[in-house]
């Protein structure tokens, strides 16, 4: 793997997916792997990153913006081996970040590049701003989608705005709460068709799916991750699979031309 942090998003194009238990759970996952993991919560103003893991921070973005906190005094580490950087929630002066508070969160994660291997990126649902900034400043970007029709169809309207507007050509695709293996890679094969019949140049992998489990349920509501509280089940198997599968990908050698976590680095590189 590349010396430099990898940064992915976690992204959806609607609400109630599952992205955020998908965030929580694969960086459980991998720092069960050995890697050093932090997860960004950027649902800036409906954070609940902390709720699933039943923790209460004293401190999160919020301070960062408007009350001089540094980035130490907001990470905060979990039982589970990897750290979060917790936001804040019913904050309406998070829902829209300016261009000076963009900047400022890209130059206080810097202090991370030494110490991290993975940076997820848990971003809100849509295609507000937030959540297209935070897209654009990962190096991957995970859609997370079920077989419901209006998650397929707001997935596309995502992977469409980020292509048309921004130029972002390159997705991984994860399926949550499938009943089984052929219904996620159906739902795959339609997301995939449209992109490739309507948006000229788009790719789009297939990272696999996480099926229907109760243990998922019961670990939301004991506010743990089921991939610690019950990992040998059907959903927390295949999370370990996706884990496995992110450990594969290596840090771009291209830049898209948008900016990025530890861009400087990049651009150095480059």
């Amino acid at each position: 793997m590349s010396d430099l942090p990898l940064v992915l998003s976690v992204t959806s194009g609607k609400g109630g997916v599952g992205k955020t238990n998908v965030s929580v759970n694969l960086a459980c996952c991998l720092a069960r792997a050995g890697k050093r993991v932090v997860l960004l919560d950027a649902d800036l103003g409906l954070a609940n990153v902390d709720v699933l893991l039943g923790l209460t921070p004293h401190h999160n973005l919020f301070h960062l913006f408007h009350e001089g906190a540094s980035l130490k005094d907001i990470l905060l580490e979990t039982p589970y081996g990897f750290s979060i950087l917790p936001a804040s929630s019913g904050m309406s002066e998070m829902l829209t970040l300016s261009t000076g508070q963009k900047l400022e969160l890209l130059e206080a994660v810097d202090e991370l590049e030494e110490q991290v291997d993975y940076l997820i990126v848990d971003t809100g649902a849509g295609i507000h701003d937030n959540v297209v900034y935070f897209n654009l400043a990962a190096q991957e970007r995970i859609v997370v989608l079920t077989p419901e029709p209006t998650s397929l169809t707001d997935a596309y309207a995502l992977v469409k705005v980020l292509k048309l507007r921004h130029g972002v050509e390159h997705f991984k695709v994860l399926v949550n709460m499938s009943p089984d293996a052929k219904s996620a890679r159906e739902v795959f094969t339609r997301l995939h068709a449209a992109s490739d019949h309507f948006l000229s140049g788009v790719s789009l992998d297939y990272v696999g799916f996480i099926p229907r489990d109760p243990a998922v349920r019961k670990a939301v509501v004991n506010q743990t991750p089921f991939c610690a509280a019950e990992p040998d089940c059907a959903a927390g198997q295949a999370m370990q699979q996706v884990a496995m599968t992110v450990q594969t990908w290596d840090v771009p050698e291209n830049l898209d031309g948008n900016i990025k976590f530890f861009w400087k680095k990049l651009l150095f590189r480059s």
